[in-house]
């Protein structure tokens, strides 16, 4: 909490219900709180279920693996595997929590947390999951680039955070290729890295086979 108090006093949605309102969209409802709701999760007694909204990216080099990262102690899942993202923070009074802000949202943590920049417009919607606590997650895709160019990427962005006296919100970065290789990651994952990362081999299986020959 020292290393990251707005992890724990800034303000976040927490996920109310989610229906489908037709065969393609996807009703999320949500209402504004702070980050520190998400503890009443940790009650032993109670253990009472708050579901957050988050966002992550799929980022792919274009040998087919998929990055993941590994969270720093300061942040919310420490020591755990997962891909780049966030929870999300409440729009402002009058803005719509829709897609769009989802994928700006999630562009900029791709940007915070690895260091690589891509235009929100060019993350496509990838996938959504329910997962712990009734959390609703929604993933995006990003266009495939060469794992050096992403390692160079992130070793710049740890450096200039340790110049200024941070702690990166992940520690480690690997690439993998299906859910096959998440327990060679050692150490915890969060609970939806084994659904996406195996979805991620079936993406690029599939994108292969639509390949021009």
């Amino acid at each position: 909490m020292e290393a990251n108090p707005a992890l724990f006093d800034g303000p976040t949605v927490v996920c109310a219900g989610v229906s489908w309102k037709g065969p393609e969209t996807l009703l999320l409802t949500w209402y504004r709180a702070t980050y520190r709701l998400f503890l009443l999760r940790q009650d032993p007694e109670h253990g009472l279920s708050v579901p957050s909204v988050f966002v992550s990216v799929a980022q792919p080099t274009d040998d087919g693996r998929l990055l993941v990262g590994r969270g720093a102690s300061s942040t919310a899942h420490p020591g755990a595997w997962q891909l780049p993202g966030g929870t999300m923070k409440p729009a402002g009074p009058g803005v719509a929590l829709d897609t769009e802000r989802l994928r700006r949202h999630a562009a900029r943590e791709l940007a915070e947390e690895v260091g690589h920049v891509v235009a929100s417009e060019d993350l496509r919607l990838w996938t959504v999951t329910r997962g712990r606590n009734g959390s609703v997650g929604v993933h995006f895709r990003a266009p495939a680039c060469p794992a050096d160019a992403l390692t160079e990427q992130y070793a710049r962005l740890v450096a200039a955070e340790v110049a200024q006296g941070r702690t990166p919100e992940l520690d480690r970065v690997a690439f993998i290729r299906s859910h096959a290789e998440v327990g060679e990651l050692g150490g915890t994952t969060v609970n939806v890295l084994q659904v996406l990362a195996a979805r991620h081999a079936v993406t690029i299986s599939s994108d292969r086979r639509d390949r021009p020959r």
